[in-house]
């Protein structure tokens, strides 16, 4: 995201996007790639949510959340672009506020990697990740690319709670 200090992301954390919703696709590749036509739409207010959940020493990647979310409203699967684009929102709009802060660092991208579009990007999340106990392993020669070590030993289930 771009100008982060001239946007209000608690406002747009409740928006209302016209969300939740049920898209059928029918783009075969998505179909085939996703497997199914029913793509579920979440408003961003509910990755905010589920990132509340995570407790400490735990962590989620948006990939849990996305199929946390298809199960829980009978969904294929969740559009992985605004889940991107909403974990993100949630990331700054915690960071914006004075109070209720969403541990937005407990949540990672694929294979437990670090992610870069969370305010301070990168070396802020890492630190908030080891000061909580977690490994932070370095990978890449150029493209240097940051992950918890043994991320899938501490993941947070969410459908495993209900």
């Amino acid at each position: 995201m771009a100008n982060e200090d001239k946007k209000d992301f608690n406002a747009m954390l409740h928006r209302d996007t016209g969300m939740p919703k049920i898209q059928i696709v029918t783009d075969q590749k998505t179909i085939n790639k996703y497997g199914g036509e029913k793509m579920y739409f979440a408003p961003p207010i509910t990755y905010d949510e589920i990132m509340k959940t995570v407790p400490e020493g735990k962590v989620i990647t948006i990939g849990d959340i996305r199929d946390y979310l298809a199960k829980k409203n009978n969904a294929d699967f969740t559009d992985p672009i605004t889940a991107g684009i909403f974990v993100s929102i949630a990331a700054w709009a915690s960071y914006q506020r004075k109070d209720h802060e969403t541990p937005y660092w407990r949540t990672l991208k694929a294979n437990g990697e670090l992610n870069p579009k969370y305010p301070g990007g990168v070396e802020a999340q890492k630190e908030k990740l080891e000061a909580e106990g977690h490994v932070i392993l370095k990978k890449g020669r150029t493209n240097i690319k940051y992950y918890v070590k043994d991320y899938k030993n501490i993941r947070y289930c969410p459908l495993c709670d209900q």
